[in-house]
């Protein structure tokens, strides 16, 4: 079962057609569970990128003009389409990015969910009547795509990050640029093929590759461009975001989190530790919304962490491709340092490593699902996104104190609460600093639903109603009878 998925060599699909970077310039992919290279990803050169800027403004102009319901017919076909593939698709996941079988499958049928929902939604992109103050005077709202985007994702959800993006642009009526990632760029192209072979037009997706800092750069500040979309690290967005503001440019910023889990003493402390034990290993802990920091009431401290550290020893760390894993390798090498400095540092200053702590082997990136206590707030994993399967558990007292560390951080994009009390999760709903919350279940990331942070976890939403109106300008028309 292993063998028997085959890795293609990546291209760049520009004005329709899927070729070479010039000069057949490459980078190659890992697969992180093995460390061989198993394929290459077309490099783009800045000719590359000049003839997809050439090619979206024309995509643009078709695009604009194709009827909403004729926008979202082909969105429905392309969706039918990644079903359809969705386990050729998933394979190519799991040997890019290592995360098992089952998540990769699950992540490409959810993107499938994801396109249906824009394509419906996009029809209903309406604008309004302003009531007059004079009579024979109309005065209208229109809504109006913004213009070419171009989108930026990561390798952690190879498909779901773009396929937000792509989505809300294409039922805008906008075109778009797809900077996908080098680490993982095979499953997102079978993604805008999909696209393709609905019958998308020439021009209206393309897809590039290469160094993002480069690419990003002379994308996001050539006039061609009117929105950018950008989902990674903090100091990444802050700098894209700057320059998409001396550029005047609208921009969604999906960045970083250190989300907070409460568990309150009044919780039904298994069940909550069953659930967000789940949440924490899934994709090795490579996830934005990934809890991190858990603030466990006193009275359960210590039945939580035992029941938690429980399911992390249950957990089996292999090759996704291997039915029996339950959690594959971290993407990439640089996550091993990474984990081993942080745990490295708390440490030292005193925490205890309950389970884990370690790296598996010395070939795949694989790491030990881990649960550090005794942790304080000086250590640098309660204060960096670790980004990886590590959990850290922190005693509060109160209510207030638990609020005070949730919000400590610059970061506000997930959170979790476990209560019992109505009264008391409406009261965390209130108080936490985040642009998502959820209470004694794990309810994010829906299609209908708005996905975004606040603070240094960026602005706008990639989700729900709120993600088409990104991609839209609203153009104010009053009309007097003559």
């Amino acid at each position: 079962m292993l063998a028997d998925v085959t890795y293609p060599s990546v291209q760049l699909h520009i004005d329709g057609v899927w070729r070479d970077a010039e000069g057949r310039r490459s980078i190659p992919v890992l697969n992180p569970a093995t460390e061989e290279e198993i394929g290459a990803v077309a490099h783009a050169s800045r000719a590359d990128l000049d003839e997809a800027l050439a090619a979206t403004t024309r995509g643009f102009d078709l695009w604009r003009k194709t009827s909403a319901y004729d926008r979202s017919k082909l969105m429905r076909r392309a969706a039918d389409i990644v079903r359809e593939r969705a386990g050729s698709i998933a394979r190519l996941m799991t040997l890019e990015q290592g995360k098992p079988l089952a998540e990769a499958r699950a992540e490409t049928l959810a993107a499938a969910d994801i396109i249906d929902w824009f394509a419906e939604e996009g029809r209903r992109a309406y604008g309004r009547v302003i009531p007059a103050r004079a009579p024979g005077v109309y005065q209208l709202v229109i809504k109006e795509p913004v213009g070419p985007v171009a989108a930026f994702t990561p390798w952690n959800f190879p498909l779901n990050q773009v396929v937000r993006k792509l989505c809300g642009a294409l039922a805008a009526g906008c075109s778009i640029i797809v900077k996908a990632p080098e680490e993982t760029p095979a499953s997102p192209a079978e993604l805008i093929r999909a696209f393709v072979d609905a019958g998308v037009p020439a021009g209206v997706i393309g897809l590039v590759y290469g160094v993002p800092a480069e690419i990003s750069a002379y994308l996001i500040a050539h006039p061609v461009i009117r929105k950018i979309t950008f989902t990674g690290s903090t100091p990444v967005g802050k700098q894209l975001a700057a320059l998409a503001g001396t550029h005047m440019k609208r921009a969604t910023m999906e960045l970083g989190g250190h989300s907070p889990v409460i568990v309150f003493d009044d919780a039904d402390v298994q069940a909550a530790a069953r659930q967000i034990a789940a949440a924490k290993f899934r994709n090795a802990g490579q996830v934005c919304v990934s809890p991190t920091r858990y603030l466990i009431q006193e009275k359960v401290y210590n039945e939580f962490v035992d029941a938690f550290v429980a399911v992390a020893k249950q957990v089996k760390v292999g090759n996704g491709l291997d039915p029996d894993t339950t959690m594959g390798p971290l993407a990439n090498e640089r996550r091993i340092p990474a984990m081993e400095a942080l745990i490295a540092d708390a440490r030292q200053r005193g925490a205890e490593v309950a389970t884990g702590g370690a790296r598996i082997g010395n070939k795949g990136y694989f790491f030990e699902p881990t649960v550090v206590t005794g942790v304080t707030r000086d250590m640098r994993m309660t204060n960096e996104e670790p980004f990886g399967p590590l959990a850290m558990m922190l005693p509060f007292s109160d209510f207030d104190e638990a609020i005070a560390e949730a919000n400590r951080l610059p970061y506000g994009l997930a959170s979790y609460a476990f209560t019992r009390s109505a009264k008391t999760a409406n009261a965390v709903a209130n108080a936490v600093e985040a642009g998502m919350m959820t209470i004694n279940h794990l309810g994010l990331s829906l299609p209908e639903v708005p996905f975004g942070g606040v603070k240094d976890s960026g602005y706008g939403s990639e989700g729900g109603s709120e993600a088409i109106e990104a991609y839209l300008n609203p153009k104010f028309v009053s009309q007097a009878g003559v």
